[in-house]
């Protein structure tokens, strides 16, 4: 049984059925709300035969957005891909661009021949990698539909060959770029980084000191640091758990630097990973620097650490729970440098 709200914003409207309750608002007109409730019911009742409900992959998708990716830490950039993937508004001003044809495949019809040909279509215009990514968002998607929403009865991902990872990234950042990319941010040792783009570069800096993901940099709290036992703690990493991450001389100078640009309730460099990652990429553009990516900075540091720390020890700074993932990806030494202690 569905039931409607006339709002300030629009028409509410929520469903309940089976047992089943579901809920939307913002709709212009009563008669979208209506369509809109009609439909769910329909896939409701279908559900609860076990059939296959007569919606396209969008559909699919379109619920996923709503009802799992909000539960990720990376949910803004998730949500971006599967928008544009079916041709919906992407939000923050992105205008929808043409859906990929698999978007309009209906469920019924839906088979490995589809995947086949979209990640086809992704790989000439996408990297390896990013499909890669897309990938396991949609595998996902496919699996929840199994199992939880009953949308499918098999994944047709599983026929599909996946495309082989690329080799690890062994690019190091010198002391040159890493030059070229302050002059670049307007970054100055000896004085506090009052605009965005300074602060890029001190995020820079302390990257190359401590190993720390952008995210978990522009996360960073002045509470967040005990500078007597220089030490960071992050509360929440890429992989879920806490760790503690120990702070060179450099790395408390570059945080006492931010002091006099801290605002109340604010993080420590005051800049989002969002605005961190597109000022990055126009300071490589102002310094001509090509190849290097702000994650890089993690490898340069790690490397470094290397040579200071046992593994066991690196692996805990870095918070890699696998140390293969930390050596062939994180740990790019100089053979020439390796050699001097051969000796």
């Amino acid at each position: 049984m569905a039931t409607f709200e006339k709002r300030p914003n629009g028409w509410h409207v929520k469903v309940r059925k089976a047992g089943v309750y579901r809920t939307e608002s913002g709709f212009k007109t009563k008669a979208e709300a209506t369509a809109w409730a009609t439909r769910i019911e329909a896939e409701i009742i279908s559900a609860g035969r076990g059939d296959v409900p007569d919606v396209t992959f969008a559909r699919l998708i379109e619920r996923y957005i709503v009802e799992v990716t909000p539960a990720k830490r990376g949910a803004r950039a998730e949500a971006l891909r599967l928008s544009r993937l079916i041709g919906r508004e992407g939000g923050g001003g992105l205008a929808a661009v043409e859906a990929d044809p698999i978007a309009g495949v209906a469920l019924r019809d839906l088979n490995e021949t589809h995947f086949a040909a979209w990640r086809d279509r992704r790989l000439r215009v996408v990297s390896v990698a990013s499909v890669r990514r897309e990938w396991a968002t949609l595998n996902n998607a496919c699996n929840i539909a199994i199992r939880e929403w009953k949308w499918l009865r098999e994944n047709p991902m599983r026929l599909v060959r996946k495309p082989e990872a690329p080799p690890p990234r062994q690019q190091r950042v010198s002391s040159d770029v890493v030059d070229r990319l302050l002059v670049a941010t307007g970054y100055e040792y000896d004085q506090p980084p009052v605009t965005q783009m300074a602060r890029v570069g001190a995020a820079m800096l302390f990257a190359l000191e401590t190993g720390m993901r952008a995210g978990e940099i522009c996360g960073l709290r002045p509470a967040d640091v005990s500078a007597a036992r220089r030490v960071a703690h992050l509360e929440r990493t890429k992989n879920g758990h806490s760790r503690d991450v120990p702070l060179s001389k450099e790395a408390i100078r570059i945080l006492k630097q931010l002091e006099p640009t801290l605002v109340d309730n604010g993080t420590t460099f005051g800049i989002t990973a969002a605005n961190l990652d597109a000022l990055f990429r126009k300071a490589k553009a102002r310094a001509l620097v090509s190849g290097i990516h702000f994650h890089d900075t993690r490898r340069e540091a790690l490397t470094r650490l290397a040579a200071k720390v046992d593994v066991m020890t690196l692996a805990k700074i870095s918070g890699h729970k696998d140390l293969r993932i930390l050596q062939n990806t994180y740990y790019a030494p100089d053979m020439a440098d390796v050699v001097a202690l051969l000796d």
